[in-house]
């Protein structure tokens, strides 16, 4: 196994492509004592020091952290196993090649829509973390009158028995009366917050779907029960909202980096299903403060 040393340095994470780039062109990289040039092929069985210091080749040449989309039914829960006999999401998954899944966050029984899960410990982490104040959004169909003060309410904040919590956003979606949909953010994971801040104004959720995590939007294509690997530049992305290094950057010009912010692999997730074609739906978007419509 033999991989170009830029494109395994920015893989393994000790720095970007472009950056890693200069290090090589200014005689800081050594392979097995002698100076590396660009485009040099490095196998496992090589010594590499970066400024002098010895690379772990165990790093070196882990498999890349996965991050996959999921797109979760009603009905299934987010633990990995469940004394009620009830599906859970992981059931649903692939076996990754090493590691093993963590979800961001999770969604109760009744709710559907977008769960992101890495092998990657650290990003997950950062992810979920408050400090980070990641926008989680909403569809909602909501039973019962919706008022102008109420919304106004939920965008204050709204006193629930383990606290204050209220929405960043929030906006009608279409629908009326008993199909009455809105679309909102909020910046927290508490357990069945959404359900609560609407049921403390005296309507009920009659269903709820989370449609975007922070940066990334559940694409369109991506059919419900079904899973599809994050990639490229959208893998990118989620990695520097959370001010982390990319674990894999492409080594491609502007022009086709833009088309990659589109392709997504898309693997269905019953094993007698082959593999779907790739589609051009956009997946992810800059964060925005702004709702993202139905």
């Amino acid at each position: 196994m033999a991989e170009r040393i830029q494109k395994a340095l920015a893989r393994a994470g000790y720095g970007s492509r472009r950056g890693l780039e200069t290090m090589i062109k200014d005689g800081k990289v050594t392979v097995n004592g002698e100076v590396a040039k660009l485009g040099d092929q490095i196998t496992p069985n090589d010594t590499v020091r970066l400024e002098n210091k010895p690379l772990s080749a165990k790093r070196l040449w882990q498999q890349p952290q996965k991050v996959i989309l999921y797109n979760k039914p009603v009905g299934e829960v987010c633990t990995r196993s469940d004394p009620e006999g009830r599906r859970t999401i992981f059931q649903s998954l692939p076996t990754p090649e090493q590691g093993r899944w963590v979800s961001v966050g999770r969604l109760d029984i009744n709710t559907s829509g977008l769960i992101i899960l890495t092998t990657d410990g650290e990003l997950a982490n950062r992810l979920m973390h408050p400090s980070n104040e990641m926008d989680r959004e909403y569809a909602v169909r909501v039973l019962g009158d919706v008022t102008s003060e109420m919304m106004q309410n939920l965008r204050d904040g709204v006193e629930l028995e383990d606290g204050k919590a209220k929405f960043s956003d929030i906006q009608k979606a279409g629908g009326e009366g008993a199909n009455s949909w809105f679309h909102v953010v909020i910046q927290e994971g508490r357990n069945r917050a959404v359900r609560r801040l609407w049921e403390s104004q005296g309507v009920q959720v009659s269903r709820l779907m989370r449609v975007r995590y922070g940066p990334t939007v559940i694409p369109k294509q991506l059919k419900m029960g079904r899973w599809m690997m994050l990639e490229t530049a959208d893998l990118e992305r989620l990695y520097l909202e959370v001010d982390l290094e990319p674990i894999v950057i492409e080594d491609i010009g502007r022009a086709q980096r833009e088309r990659k912010l589109r392709p997504l692999k898309h693997v269905d997730q019953k094993p007698e299903r082959s593999k779907s074609k790739k589609s051009s739906d956009k997946v992810t978007s800059k964060r925005s403060p702004r709702i993202r419509g139905r």
